[in-house]
């Protein structure tokens, strides 16, 4: 086996990124709650995952079998598809690479590691200003240990092992570089997700070959309409099957099974036939309309590990309105807004913020935020539909603004500015002093810039651990009150806390908007304008219902 040797060729490199991305999706949850915030927004993991899949998805699609061809299909669908700034960071870790490998057919081990090195070079170059404590310094770390105890006799394997250990080391020692990670008593989700992606690499070498689909993390199944097969209903499409089967030593002779013979039975009761053999595990998939013989013949040779079966005729009409849409959505874009001068680009997450954007002069809100960051490619898609020939983005969120910038510098079409800012008040404040009549793009960009100078934005949410941030000791449960990333208050009761942020940022402002949440009830919208009202009384005081999920209460103060 290759992974044996010292060379990696395009099927191994495809092998190692289906397991990176499978082993950290497996993780994802984990990943996501190395939050420093004890609070419900931590989004990492997913970020990372739906980044790479991105890229793999890409380079399953291509019949380039060249190492070199093959890491630049990675890094394309990964820059595209980019979420937050672990992401953004994660998918110039792999471009650096495809730059590393360009023109190679196969890659020597020490090819492969300098092409890593590369890649954190292309990372750090990505980042204004890089902190230490991260992703960027697991990366950097365990690939200049790593390089140096390369030998002529090293295989892939020792390699990897090595990589994969000096990965976990330098991880373990991001809090003694981050003090807010020391303080939440957690180790940085970045570098945690990179760890799960190279360990899934291992995996693959030492030959835990990926069998399983990789799903995707950022779309849950939509429910079947079942009244479209009723009792009346005719089958006429059959049965989409699908199974692992496990080959068992007490069923059958191994050595001797047959993918060739379970085609030839399988043909015999279906079509759209798919099925393989990875060590002793076999992938099937097949139509039928007696997905129960299918089941029979294949259990004489071992036991299920996952078995799925689903009606094609739901799901025929599934597909058929699906088709409906993509047929509505290219008409859609072939009916281009005329060229214009200025556009806005810019992000919130729930509905009455978005219609609020959207009254401010927004031209377009991309729905995303904490939870929910939109890729690079999402961005690109808005500055095509502006069609403008200067376009200001706003993504309002520090976790987004790397993937604003990466698609930025991928747009060639627009004069295209993003506007620093990481909260939503940030946004609300910028667009609120919105003038195109200035027509000037620099003088446009240094208003909404300046705009954000003295907003602060306060946010209430309910903790989810028991912990230590800022000082500010916080109980499971608790409902937390923080501003531009500095913890202030912890109380047990939502509107309690809500006061008591509000006490902390208000002083010296003239303007409180506040947004509330889409899990807020009326009565507690009516304690907090009450509170307001009577302690705040010189406040010019404004209500959205937000509709947000995550955040109880947003307050915006200027």
């Amino acid at each position: 086996m290759e992974a044996k040797g010292k060379t990696i060729n395009g099927e191994l490199f495809k092998r190692l990124l289906f397991s990176g991305a499978s082993n950290l999706q497996s993780n994802m949850k984990e990943v996501n709650d190395l939050n420093v915030f004890p609070i419900p927004d931590g989004d990492t993991g997913e970020n990372m995952y739906l980044t790479l899949k991105g890229g793999v998805d890409e380079l399953r699609g291509t019949e380039k079998t060249s190492i070199g061809e093959e890491a630049h299909a990675l890094a394309q669908g990964m820059l595209l598809n980019a979420r937050g700034n672990s992401g953004v960071i994660l998918s110039q870790l792999f471009f650096g690479l495809a730059e590393g490998l360009e023109g190679m057919e196969t890659a020597e081990l020490t090819e492969f590691a300098h092409a890593l090195r590369r890649g954190v070079k292309c990372a750090y170059g990505a980042v204004a200003q890089p902190v230490e404590g991260t992703i960027l310094t697991v990366a950097r770390e365990a690939v200049d240990n790593a390089i140096t105890t390369i030998k002529e006799d090293m295989t892939l394997e020792r390699f990897f092992n090595i990589y994969l250990e000096e990965m976990k080391k330098s991880l373990e020692r991001t809090p003694d570089l981050l003090e807010a990670l020391r303080e939440a008593g957690v180790i940085d989700s970045g570098g945690a997700g990179l760890v799960y992606i190279i360990e899934g690499f291992c995996k693959a070498i030492a030959g835990e070959d990926v069998v399983s689909e990789i799903a995707a993390a950022d779309s849950a199944k939509k429910a079947l309409d079942f009244s479209k097969f009723n009792e009346n209903s005719v089958m006429e499409f059959g049965y989409c099957t699908e199974f692992l089967l496990q080959l068992q030593h007490s069923k059958t002779d191994i050595s001797k099974f047959s993918i060739p013979d379970l085609i030839a039975f399988l043909e015999t009761v279906g079509d759209s036939i798919v099925a393989f053999q990875t060590g002793t595990v076999v992938k099937v998939h097949v139509h039928t309309m007696t997905p129960w013989k299918v089941l029979a013949h294949c259990q004489e040779f071992g036991e299920f590990l996952t078995i799925k079966i689903e009606n094609m005729t739901l799901q025929h009409n599934e597909t058929e309105r699906a088709e409906k849409k993509d047929l509505l959505a290219d008409m859609k874009k072939k009916i281009k807004r005329a060229r214009r001068k200025y556009a806005v680009v810019t992000v919130a997450a729930g509905q009455g913020l978005i219609d609020t954007f959207k009254e401010l002069g927004a031209d377009y809100v991309i729905c995303g935020g904490q939870t929910n960051n939109p890729s690079s490619e999402a961005f690109i898609e808005a500055f095509d539909e502006v069609n403008a020939d200067h376009v200001f983005v706003l993504p309002n969120n520090g976790n987004i603004l790397l993937a604003a910038k990466q698609a930025a510098s991928l747009y060639k079409d627009s004069d295209i500015r993003v506007v620093a800012s990481k909260s939503i008040g940030a946004g609300y404040s910028a667009l609120s002093m919105l003038d195109f009549g200035i027509d000037d793009p620099d003088e446009i960009e240094k208003v909404l810039t300046e705009a954000m100078a003295n907003v602060v934005t306060g946010m209430v949410s309910r903790a989810i651990r028991t912990a230590t941030v800022n000082g500010v000791h916080i109980e499971k449960d608790d409902y937390i009150g923080a501003a531009e990333h500095q913890m202030l208050v912890s109380t047990p009761d939502k509107i309690g806390s809500a006061a008591a942020l509000t006490d902390k940022i208000v002083p010296g402002k003239e303007f409180l908007i506040v947004a509330y949440g889409k899990d807020t009830t009326e009565e507690e919208r009516a304690a907090y304008a009450a509170y307001v009202a009577e302690n705040h009384a010189g406040l010019e005081f404004y209500e959205i219902a937000g509709e947000q999920e995550v955040y109880d209460f947003l307050l915006i103060v200027e």
